[in-house]
């Protein structure tokens, strides 16, 4: 067996490089990297070794970079990804944040941080947490909750296997999720004499899983004995490439669809099928159609919370659910019909078995409806001397997008507000990471979303409160070349989860600037993004903020605009009830009053 002599981060690297896709290209784009003493003499000489082939990224943070890796792959419908590498310590912990949005979102990333030194030599090491009873556990153990996949390499031919595990384990549809393989710094350097063979390039093709017979016997008895069906579609649609399949199913069967935060743009906005977002940021088209649908069909969707409205949301009393999805936990969620199957290959089998059997389609008159009153208060202001709202922006974004613009966002009010208003056109033409809902993804999630597809023009959505979180990464896609917009809203504080508070009974309390400081605040968005080398200016209306987009289109450097809004309208239309728990007493009478509320509405809970 002929073999080769590397270190242990040499050949970790030079087999990363050699993993493709089943497109042939390499499977790991790149390595985010910011060095410290834990990687950079292990780690970083060998990236450095393999820089032609394997490409070496340097952002600000460690958790925003990893949030460009995971914004990348999701992108990419999970084809490729990125590996992220810290040090020990400070820069490891900062990627737990990341491991657990990647780990919720079911999207694939490789975290490398550095771990103390397996012989324990200079034990402890900087920045070494020690464990007063337990000899093994380091920082890096906060990553096994949120890894689908985690080691530590302490030995040098640990590699062999625990390399090949963590490609299965991001390549495998269903176990799809973060691995972190934490490398011990003395092991890095460490040398072995490696087989030749290990280095060979391999393919890691989509595995597309077929229903088993009994279970797709069960769902399309399901189907035909379904009145008035409805299609709740996730993610999973996107990651299988499902979205045709599923435009062909709903057409020649008749089932109208709904569409999750994950979900939203499987279908163009227009589809006749279509009826749009559904649960607690959704359409009353939609919403109406779930309440009343005695089949709930979910594909690829993991039923969360605001998707159910918090299960209050199908309201038939004879109503089943029927759940195609890849992983079998999310199956059989709820006591469902489990269907596990690839999504592309679940609905051809489906449409195959169910043959010319169609449903009649809800009235296209609901629909309309919803699209009338979300016009309405999309539209420009009628007043100018008025703050704008959030949902206006959104329309002046909207008339000044083009066919090949993909809007993103995270957490804050743009979230629930986009999944209502916006008009998704093409299939990934809304990137909304809400299953971690994490404030700091958006910057670094639209820089992941340029890379992924630099032809894009990528418009990123982001409150105050989460640009004040996380922005760094903006410097990096200057410095980069890859020019993103960003529309900043200024409600000068958190104001979503002060209308939250306020609507459970609560007073206005340490969530806007004007309710928690003693010094009024006044931050120039516009300078701070400047002095990062952005092209920013503020705008001080709807009108002059579409005139800053359609400057921004013809761009060739990331564009940073900044509007005031006013951070207490919302859509008054749409919407679903969202459990979020009311104190049983208070010597507050609208916390009181707001508990009457609350638990009349869990009554409608199934």
């Amino acid at each position: 067996m002929k073999t080769v002599r590397l270190t242990a981060a040499q050949a970790m690297m030079r087999y990363l490089a050699n993993q493709l896709n089943e497109d042939g290209v390499p499977y790991i784009a790149g390595v985010w990297a910011i060095f410290g003493h834990g990687n950079v003499a292990g780690i970083g000489e060998a990236l450095y070794c393999v820089r032609d082939r394997l490409q070496t990224l340097r952002g600000q943070n460690e958790q925003s970079m990893a949030h460009a890796a995971i914004a990348y792959s999701k992108q990419l419908r999970r084809r490729r990804a990125m590996a992220v590498t810290s040090s020990i310590g400070p820069g490891a912990a900062n990627m737990v944040t990341a491991a657990a949005l990647a780990h919720v979102n079911r999207l694939p990333v490789l975290f490398i941080p550095g771990d103390v030194f397996a012989n324990r030599g200079p034990d402890p090491v900087l920045q070494q947490l020690e464990d007063f009873g337990d000899g093994t556990m380091t920082v890096n153990d906060c990553f096994k909750p949120v890894s689908r996949y985690f080691d530590r390499i302490m030995r040098p031919e640990q590699l062999l296997t625990a390399l090949p595990r963590a490609m299965r384990t991001m390549t495998d549809p269903a176990d799809c999720g973060p691995v972190t393989l934490s490398f011990c710094q003395d092991v890095q350097a460490e040398a072995y004499d490696y087989p030749e063979s290990f280095f060979e390039p391999k393919v890691w093709r989509q595995r597309r899983p077929e229903p088993d017979a009994q279970e797709f016997e069960a769902a399309v008895a399901a189907l035909k004995a379904a009145k008035s069906p409805v299609i709740v579609a996730g993610g999973g649609v996107h990651f299988s490439g499902a979205t045709d399949t599923l435009k062909a199913f709903v057409e020649k069967h008749g089932i109208p669809v709904v569409e999750t935060q994950a979900g939203k743009s499987v279908l163009a906005w227009d589809h006749d099928h279509n009826f749009g977002p559904v649960g607690v940021t959704g359409a009353e088209c939609a919403n109406i159609i779930a309440e009343k649908a005695d089949l709930v069909f979910g594909i690829g969707t993991r039923f969360q919370d605001f998707t159910t409205g918090s299960w209050g949301l199908f309201k038939n009393p004879d109503r089943r659910i029927l759940a195609l999805n890849v992983q079998t936990y999310d199956s059989a969620k709820h006591d469902a019909i489990p269907l596990t199957s690839d999504a592309k290959i679940g609905l051809e089998r489906l449409s195959a078995a169910l043959g010319d059997h169609r449903f009649t389609p809800p009235d296209a008159a609901i629909k309309a409806g919803w699209f009338a009153k979300a016009d309405a208060v999309t539209a420009p202001p009628k007043d100018g001397n008025q703050l704008p709202t959030d949902m206006q922006v959104i329309g002046a974004v909207q008339r000044q997008s083009r066919d090949n613009t993909v809007v993103m966002c995270a957490a804050g009010t743009m979230p629930g507000e986009l999944h209502q208003l916006w008009k998704a056109k093409l299939p990934l033409s809304y990137h909304m990471e809400y299953g971690f809902s994490c404030m700091g993804y958006e910057i670094a999630g639209g820089l992941g979303i340029k890379m992924a597809e630099p032809d894009r023009d990528v418009i990123v959505m982001v409150g105050d409160g989460s640009y004040m979180m996380m922005n760094s990464e903006l410097a990096t896609s200057v410095a980069m070349g890859l020019k993103i917009t960003l529309v900043i809203t200024d409600n000068r504080g958190y104001g979503c989860i002060n209308r939250l508070q306020m609507g459970t009974g609560g007073a206005e309390f340490n969530n806007l600037y004007a309710h928690t400081n003693v010094h009024p605040m006044a931050i120039d968005f516009a300078a701070h993004a400047a002095s990062m080398g952005a092209s920013a200016r503020k705008v001080s209306s709807i009108a002059e903020l579409e005139e800053a987009l359609a400057a921004a289109r013809d761009a060739t450097v990331t564009t940073v605009i900044v509007i005031d809004t006013d951070p207490y309208p919302t859509p008054e239309a749409g919407g679903h009830f969202w459990d979020v728990a009311v104190p049983q007493v208070s010597p507050r009478a609208e916390v009181n009053q707001a508990r009457v509320r609350y638990e009349a509405a869990l009554k409608e809970r199934r």
